[in-house]
């Protein structure tokens, strides 16, 4: 190679091997990069492809945009990038410009001419999701979001998962980072008892429950379908011939204590109960039969063969109850609280706001209404409530069993509480249909505004900052007296605060 480079060779000038090897170099890049070239231009999207925006430029967004660049069937092809960190106004990610912030989105729609924007944002909350959505509808876009996290985990991302925000993400996309991963370690080779498994929490549950390796899931319900339901979606087959469903009513004492004296749980979800308002209103005393005695039935039952962890199911309606439901969900709360005082274990309650797509709630009920004609019917034009998903109320109730302490009521941070008008009238929206929205008034025993604690509760955060603990005054089962529960008056606000107190209780309860 020296003698090539520095002596002369007969008919060939020096300068000659110095002048072709930056050519060589030339021509081996070029010819790479037309490679390169024409096979991203084989994989580029068709031209068809609709010109969108992608809200997001970190991880998840150059993934996605790599993705749409290098996917020759993707429906998209992206135009820009979106995002508010200042720190990314001159980014390019494939080649892609970061080309403003949510403030310039109109701007940067017409600009592209873009007609879709997707939200790679994995954390984004509900509120944050509402006025993005606003504000894509005003540019003229057409908004899409990404799974949640848990699912693209588990199924990896595609292009095809994107989808158009649902009502679902309005109004309740909480993304609250449980952690259930690193505290479910007491399910791990238990025997884990589900009550109310047929019903939307309870089936949720038992397939949460079915990833933490327990020794196993006992199903129990009094609602064969349901059973057959459940094990359909877990199991794969809904046989019914298997030792994994139960079919019993927790009202009924005495088979409740031969299944668990039989099976021996270690750890108990309690999530059978009458939840309908207005049906307990009618019917006070079933109310008390299920929500309170088949819970005492349930908690005496796990005392006797020393379940370890007791989490009962409560709701937001317990907290300064007005109403049969929220009384019954309250002295249950409290039996729970005096268990735990009896047992020193970790008998606790969890609260949940209105449980999106759960049966017999809002949506499904607006769903069928607007399929109807309508009218679509909305109690009063303020009322709000608060939202969570079933995924997410279940890795609630998942944690709590770690992380509560005896006697303790544990409440997501739902963030705040969403009008039910403001849903009815984009469900409406949605449906594109002239669909009209009758006010029926408030029903009886129903509040304006719901609330997460009650008066004399304090709202503490130990372990997580998007969980409340607070304390439960704890109710003896012997304290218990049906004749005042049956009183017509146990419908107001006032008169059932004699039955709520007791030697072990306070005035504010």
């Amino acid at each position: 190679m020296v003698n090539v480079l520095f002596i002369s060779q007969p008919g060939l000038p020096r300068s000659t091997t110095l002048v072709a090897l930056p050519v060589a170099f030339v021509l081996m890049g070029g010819t790479r990069h037309l490679q390169r070239v024409v096979r991203e231009r084989n994989t580029r999207p068709r031209e068809s492809a609709q010109r969108t925006l992608v809200y997001g430029a970190g991880q998840t967004g150059a993934y996605l945009v790599r993705r749409m660049l290098t996917d020759p069937t993707s429906p998209y092809v992206p135009v820009g990038l979106i995002d508010d960190d200042p720190h990314k106004g001159h980014l390019r990610l494939s080649n892609v410009p970061v080309i403003g912030s949510r403030r310039d989105l109109k701007k940067a729609a017409a600009d592209t001419n873009a007609v879709a924007l997707v939200l790679c944002i994995a954390r984004a909350d509900a509120d944050f999701i509402r006025k993005l959505s606003d504000e894509a509808d005003e540019a003229g876009l057409r908004m899409m979001v990404l799974p949640l996290l848990s699912e693209l985990l588990q199924t990896g991302m595609k292009l095809g998962d994107l989808r158009d925000v649902a009502i679902e993400d309005i109004i309740g996309r909480h993304p609250v980072n449980t952690e259930i991963e690193s505290v479910a370690g007491y399910i791990k080779g238990k025997r884990v008892l589900v009550t109310g498994a047929g019903g939307s929490i309870g089936a949720e549950l038992c397939r949460q429950i079915s990833s933490f390796s327990p020794k196993e899931v006992i199903m129990l319900d009094r609602d064969e379908s349901a059973l057959h339901g459940v094990q359909m979606t877990i199991l794969g087959h809904g046989l019914l011939d298997s030792s994994d469903v139960v079919l019993a009513d927790i009202r009924d004492a005495e088979a409740i204590s031969k299944i668990f004296n039989d099976r021996k749980p270690e750890v108990v979800f309690h999530a059978a109960a009458l939840k309908h308002l207005p049906m307990l209103e009618q019917y006070p005393d079933e109310g008390w039969k299920t929500n309170v005695i088949g819970t005492l039935n349930v908690l005496a039952a796990a005392r006797s063969v020393g379940v370890e962890t007791f989490v009962n199911i409560s709701t937001d309606k317990a907290a300064n109850p007005t109403s049969v439901l929220g009384h019954s969900k309250r002295v249950a709360e409290r039996l729970t609280a005096w268990y735990a005082s009896e047992t020193k274990s970790a008998y606790l309650s969890v609260r949940f706001g209105n449980v999106i797509g759960s049966r017999g709630s809002m949506l499904p009920t607006f769903i069928a209404q607007i399929e109807a004609g309508g009218p679509v019917t909305v109690t009063d034009p303020e009322v709000t409530r608060f939202f969570m998903t079933i995924p997410e109320a279940c890795q609630l109730v998942i944690q709590a069993g770690a992380i509560g302490r005896p006697g303790e009521a544990l409440i997501l941070d739902m963030g705040s509480p969403v009008r039910i008008l403001d849903v009815a009238q984009r469900m409406v929206a949605m449906s594109e249909r002239p669909i009209e929205i009758v006010f029926t008034g408030l029903r009886e025993g129903e509040k304006l505004h719901e609330e997460l604690l009650g008066i004399s509760e304090i709202d503490l955060r130990p372990f997580h900052p998007q969980i409340t603990h607070t304390t439960v005054p704890p109710l003896e089962p012997g304290d218990l007296d049906p004749s005042q529960w049956q009183h017509p008056t146990i419908r107001s606000v006032e008169a059932p605060k004699a039955y709520f107190t007791s030697p072990l209780g306070s005035q504010n309860d």
